[in-house]
């Protein structure tokens, strides 16, 4: 069961939900997975959104990928009323456009992810792979993060990146 830690207007099948044929949007395997993961660790953060007018998914299509892909049987639903099709044709492209127009401040999401690091948090749920985690690193650093190799608890050799700047430290 996944907890729902959302606002939301309805818990709704998932099987009802029904994405908007016109999304001009896709997702590849290894977003949908990572946010499956993200939704089961974390429950859910941000329901489905789903227009009164045309009865389709606006905001939410991979929510809905990830939700299938962990077996969640109900989705939580946020309906809105848009006054035309414009309206919601407009709010189902600007959805993943506005998010695209952010720019990361790299010194703050290191130091957040440095943060989150202490006691062993799974990375991955903030949203950064390993491969993206020693790019991050190595803008900070100015140049390439140093990989390193560690041994696990049984002993196995794991290579792990380092910070060049601040030695912060994960798993390759």
């Amino acid at each position: 069961m996944v907890m729902i830690r959302c606002a939301h207007n309805k818990v709704v099948p998932t099987e009802d939900l029904v994405p908007h044929p016109r999304n001009p949007n896709t997702h590849p395997l290894k977003q949908i997975k990572l946010l499956a993961k993200i939704i089961k660790t974390q429950g859910w953060r941000a329901p489905i959104t789903v227009s009164t007018l045309s009865g389709f998914i606006v905001r939410g299509h991979a929510r809905l990928e990830a939700a299938k892909l962990i077996g969640c049987s109900h989705c939580p639903v946020d309906f809105q009323d848009y006054d035309n099709n414009a309206q919601e044709l407009a709010d189902l492209v600007a959805d993943n456009k506005i998010a695209e127009l952010a720019e990361l401040n790299i010194p703050k999401v290191h130091d957040l992810l440095s943060e989150l690091d202490i006691g062993g948090f799974d990375l991955e749920l903030a949203g950064f792979g390993d491969e993206e985690m020693s790019e991050l690193l190595g803008q900070i650093g100015g140049g390439e993060a140093v990989t390193l190799d560690a041994q696990d608890e049984a002993g196995q050799t794991q290579p792990t990146c380092r910070c060049p700047k601040c030695g912060f430290e994960f798993a390759s």
